[in-house]
């Protein structure tokens, strides 16, 4: 059984008597790569300054490896943090750079030769050594902030959204370099970030937040095929989301009719939210089909097109899917049972 390294218990943070942080619980695995999801405001980047020392709880614990750490200043703590802007040293060239804590250690220059020219390995900047930090590109500084956090050789890293100014292309190539590091070192990452796919892309476990609250804790694939809640389903991917009631075990009503699923332990006509993935809608002819409806929309995206079908009821559902009907065609929509999943309403449990 893989060991905790670093737990919250009961954690709450205040300001001004505001919770930003609300009763958390969670435990963080040696050598996991977790992910704090959620929108802006919902306290992802208050929990990471909690771990990382810059702030105290209000109320709860702080352990790492079993002891409290909740009034250790940060530099006692065998953590580091790579924030949204780099704070590079722009007097420093990336070697100093990446030198930097080791000489606060007063290491010998034997052995900061080694450790930064194994970081310059591990981050593909060999050859950039004297280079100043200020004529690097965005994702090379972000590199050098990577070496210079890990040359320290930190238990758990700290990341606050550190891929957000890199555009597009660069953003992902870093998310498998990211990814690939935390592999080939061993140690712990804690990731923050609002990007749904990064978050499913790098994370071995996702900590989906709203409101100073943990929603769901879970693999990438849990959380997208078995949110807990409307909040996590909507907010992981896109869904349809419509009200329904749950009739007995296996058996749900929406729109009017009858449709098999595989969600049980509802008392019987709970008002409920059905989630249907846009991918999981299949069009079929609207002869006989539970569900109809009429094309509005058709965009084409790439690997498949994004339709809107305005159905009988009024309900206007997202479909994605390789093939197309034209706007202002009638068609049906198919699902299976294990594509139907079931959500109480807020606020029931």
């Amino acid at each position: 059984m893989t060991e905790t390294i670093v737990q919250l218990k009961e954690v709450s943070k205040l300001y001004n008597e505001t919770a930003a942080l609300a009763g958390i619980n969670l435990k963080i695995k040696r050598n996991e790569f977790v992910t704090l999801l959620g929108p802006s405001g919902c306290g992802k980047t208050t929990m990471l300054r909690l771990i990382g020392g810059f702030e105290e709880p209000s109320s709860g614990d702080i352990l790492f490896e079993g002891k409290d750490i909740s009034n250790v200043p940060p530099y006692k703590r065998k953590v580091n943090t790579i924030f949204q802007r780099y704070a590079l040293f722009s007097h420093l060239d990336v070697y100093e750079n990446i030198a930097f804590g080791l000489r606060i250690k007063k290491m010998n220059g034997a052995a900061i030769k080694e450790k930064v020219g194994r970081m310059l390995d591990l981050v593909n900047l060999n050859g950039f050594e004297k280079r100043n930090v200020d004529s690097l590109s965005g994702g090379q500084q972000q590199r050098v902030a990577i070496a210079r956090a890990l040359v320290n050789e930190p238990e758990v890293l700290l990341l606050d959204e550190p891929l957000a100014a890199l555009d597009l292309k660069l953003r992902r190539e870093m998310q498998h370099e990211l990814k690939n590091m935390q592999k080939q070192l061993g140690i712990t990452f804690v990731f923050v970030t609002h990007d749904q796919e990064e978050a499913l892309s790098m994370s071995d476990t996702v900590v989906v937040m709203k409101d100073g609250e943990i929603q769901q804790i879970g693999s990438p694939e849990m959380i997208y095929n078995e949110p807990e809640n409307a909040f996590v389903a909507d907010f992981i991917g896109e869904s349809n989301i419509i009200d329904g009631v749950m009739l007995q075990d296996r058996l749900v009503e929406m729109g009017g009719e009858h449709f098999a699923c595989v969600d049980e332990g509802f008392d019987p006509y709970e008002p409920v939210d059905v989630v249907i993935r846009p991918e999981d809608l299949r069009l079929t002819s609207s002869q006989g089909a539970k569900l109809r409806g009429v094309v509005r929309s058709v965009t084409f995206l790439g690997v498949h097109y994004e339709m809107i079908v305005e159905a009988d009821n009024g309900f206007s559902w997202l479909v994605h899917s390789t093939l197309m009907e034209p706007v202002n065609t009638p068609v049906g929509l198919e699902l299976e049972p294990m594509d139907i999943h079931i959500m109480r309403k807020a606020g029931k449990r």
